[in-house]
């Protein structure tokens, strides 16, 4: 990539976030649409982790990986500090790895 690609895409991104912050007491958004694009953003997540966690390329990439995602997902719903979800997770994987769970 090459440097004036590089200076435009740092400018396109700092004007959003400016205007972001001088439109933010001139535009006024309804509550209820503040709510979808909450929604929104969370399905998107949630997505973007279902596909990371479930396929690798094109294909199943075995249990192992998505039980260590679950192992993980349910340590941060109970508030466990963010290192030790890490490592519960990657445990969880390299443990059932181990024991030959694809």
């Amino acid at each position: 990539m090459n440097w004036p690609v590089v200076v435009a895409l740092a400018a396109g991104t700092y004007a959003l976030r400016l205007a972001g912050i001088v439109l933010r007491d001139r535009v006024r958004v309804p509550a209820r649409v503040e709510r979808y694009v909450d929604l929104g953003a969370t399905a998107l997540l949630v997505a973007l982790v279902a596909t990371a966690a479930f396929t690798d390329g094109s294909g199943f990439v075995g249990w192992a990986r998505p039980a260590g995602v679950a192992v993980g997902a349910l340590a941060a719903w109970r508030k466990v500090p963010f290192v030790l979800v890490v490592v519960l997770a990657a445990a969880t994987t390299a443990g059932l790895r181990y024991l030959g769970v694809p």
